[in-house]
């Protein structure tokens, strides 16, 4: 059987480009995102304004953080950084046939 993801339930912009992320499983952690976002350009390139930064917020639909341009970040990647577990691949029920 699939585990569901942990969603993104609450947010908080720390110094730098750190956040803390409360997950819907309870779990918290900080995720230092400077290496995600400083000179990747793009679509990230306004977060590296700290005013722009600090306008994180949660997109309950995508279960995870949202910049007011729409960029957004996997929230099982969030996790993964928050925990330090690995991204697990799906399992092999999940994956739809040909």
């Amino acid at each position: 059987m699939t585990q569901p993801c942990a969603t993104i339930t609450g947010v908080r912009v720390l110094d730098g480009y750190r956040v803390e992320l409360t997950f819907s499983d309870g779990v918290r952690g900080v995720v230092d995102l400077a290496n995600r976002i400083v000179g990747r350009g793009g679509v990230f390139a306004p977060l590296e304004s700290p005013d722009f930064f600090r306008q994180l917020a949660i997109d309950a639909e995508l279960g995870t953080i949202v910049c007011p341009n729409g960029a957004d970040i996997c929230p099982d990647l969030l996790y993964a950084w928050a925990t330090g577990q690995p991204v697990l691949p799906p399992e092999p029920e999940a994956i739809a046939s040909p």
